[in-house]
């Protein structure tokens, strides 16, 4: 017997990407790095848009955006809002320029930090205060002593989380700047490479 067809799925994000006007080796990189934000279960195309105001290292406009992309206005509009609420993006306008620009955060540990601290490190609490919550009280209903201490083990899991997670956002900048310094300021590098020459 023959089911009702299930419907497709829809896109994770709101808005699918077009052809845009970006060249073949900008598109690969927009795409590589709008692939690893999917991964990390954000919207696609926030990467795609971080990865071409980073890589164009210049303001934009949401025009500029939408024919780079192939986006539409109304999915531009959204992924930047989004993208300077998370601080990775951020809203700038020249003196006598009408139009608003977005250009991206370029000190990528900070970025990487506060998505950290904010979305991880608030689960990692969260789930830490819950478990507590919930060992005091099995504690009052007098649950098996075995099961308490495995709750215990689980709430000490969480402990240790919460606690690593603290530690990298306090060390990460110390531990990988030197490997990020090439990414955070790229003249300085190529100053630097004709200085030994």
């Amino acid at each position: 017997m023959k089911g009702n067809p299930r419907p497709s799925t829809p896109p994770a994000d709101s808005d699918l990407e077009g052809v845009g006007t970006l060249t073949p080796w900008e598109a690969l990189v927009v795409d590589a790095v709008g692939s690893v934000i999917d991964f990390w279960q954000f919207k696609r195309n926030q990467g795609r848009v971080w990865a071409l105001l980073y890589l164009r290292g210049r303001a934009m406009s949401s025009m500029e955006l939408q024919e780079s992309l192939g986006l539409s206005k109304g999915g531009v509009s959204m992924l930047v809002r989004e993208l300077e609420q998370w601080g990775v993006v951020r809203r700038v306008r020249a003196p006598r320029d009408e139009v608003w620009r977005y250009a991206a955060e370029t000190d990528l540990m900070k970025m990487i930090g506060r998505v950290i601290s904010e979305r991880e490190n608030g689960l990692v609490r969260g789930v830490k205060e819950d478990l507590g919550h919930a060992l005091d009280m099995a504690k009052k209903e007098g649950v098996d002593p075995l099961v308490l201490a495995r709750l215990r083990r689980m709430k000490t899991l969480a402990d240790v989380m919460d606690k690593a997670l603290a530690a990298f956002l306090q060390t990460a900048r110390f531990d990988v700047h030197a490997a990020l310094d090439v990414l955070n300021d790229p003249d300085d590098v190529d100053a630097g490479r004709s200085r030994r020459r």
